[in-house]
């Protein structure tokens, strides 16, 4: 019989959703290093989210750097200590772009309920994105930090601004 340590090497791209599956026990440990993570005891956040989104992604949503991230869960669950090569900059813009004005915002997506039903809003928000205009501005607006459509929204060239409004409310404005 294997151990559990070696059922799943963690590193910063392994997903919450598998990491969770194999080491239920470190739901516990997420949740102490960040409060956010107190969602994925939503069974269909859980579902949606935690399938797409890597330990490096949440630790970017909850504030850690994720070699401390990575460290902390490894030697929890016994596994030994690894240098995390690819320490991922922070990959989302706080800073008010030059391009955006309030009156550039052309659509407004509230994915929040959609979330809370279970649902991913990534295809409303890809297809919102891809229909703006020259010099037209997108604002999603979600209940966290969304890394994983950041990144998807990054690796498309698009720009965005992300602006807490407060630790359950998040506003994003994308421009194509």
């Amino acid at each position: 019989m294997k151990k559990a340590m070696d059922k799943l090497i963690i590193t910063p791209k392994t997903k919450i959703y598998e990491l969770l599956e194999t080491y239920p026990q470190l739901e516990d440990v997420l949740i102490e290093e960040a409060p956010q993570f107190k969602k994925l005891k939503n069974p269909l956040l859980r579902k949606t989210i935690a399938r797409v989104t890597t330990l490096a992604q949440a630790a970017i949503v909850g504030g850690l750097k994720v070699e401390d991230l990575i460290i902390k869960l490894r030697k929890e669950i016994g596994q030994e200590e690894i240098s995390v090569l690819e320490e991922e900059e922070s990959m989302i813009n706080t800073e008010k772009p030059d391009w955006f004005t309030s009156s550039a915002v052309v659509e407004t997506l509230d994915v929040r309920e959609k979330l809370n039903q279970g649902e991913h809003p990534i295809h409303d928000v890809m297809s919102a994105i891809k229909n703006l205009k020259e010099n037209e501005v997108l604002k999603v607006v979600t209940p966290f930090i969304p890394a994983p459509m950041i990144e998807k929204t990054l690796s498309l060239e698009y720009q965005h601004w992300l602006v807490e409004k407060s630790q359950e409310e998040y506003w994003i404005y994308f421009k194509n």
